[in-house]
């Protein structure tokens, strides 16, 4: 991973950060304080620090935001949901003390006319699956090295001069 710009100034980290939070060039001209942005960022862009440094920014919010959905899924399928349970026995609860309770799992909660309550939760199973393919994701370079190392291997024993074959 490449390492922070210490060349940047102030004003260009702020754009650098800016950009890859909002997505917006303009934006990010505009609330790092540059006045003529169209030739500011015609300057910034052809230079390689500036970049670099967005790259590595988008870079760390990509990881952080792909650590985050897998934090969430693994909420969904694995999460408790005893404050829901207690939700559907409570009379009455002010929103106080709602919001103490997790209900992450939560999808939607319904009071019909009856005065009963009703709770879904997110499909656990749909969570498992995602979190199953998310890590079979970063799994499959590395089968398709095995096989291109199995291979070479393979290849060296028919080649003259190499393996024991001669």
């Amino acid at each position: 991973m490449k390492k922070k710009s210490v060349n940047l100034t102030q004003r260009e980290k702020l754009f650098c950060s800016t950009f890859v939070s909002c997505g917006n060039y303009k934006e990010a001209l505009a609330a790092a304080g540059y006045r003529c942005p169209e030739r500011s960022l015609s300057q910034l862009l052809s230079r390689d620090d500036i970049n670099e440094e967005i790259d590595r920014l988008l870079a760390i919010r990509s990881r952080t935001s792909a650590m985050l959905a897998r934090a969430g899924y693994e909420r969904l399928a694995f999460g408790d949901i005893t404050d829901a349970v207690k939700l559907i026995f409570r009379d009455s609860i002010d929103s106080q003390e709602l919001e103490g309770y997790d209900l992450f799992n939560v999808s939607e909660i319904k009071r019909p006319k009856d005065g009963a309550m009703e709770i879904k939760f997110f499909d656990r199973a749909k969570a498992l699956e995602k979190l199953e393919s998310m890590g079979s994701e970063n799994k499959t370079t590395i089968p398709d090295f095995y096989s291109a190392l199995l291979q070479g291997a393979g290849d060296e024993d028919d080649q003259p001069g190499v393996g024991g074959g001669d």
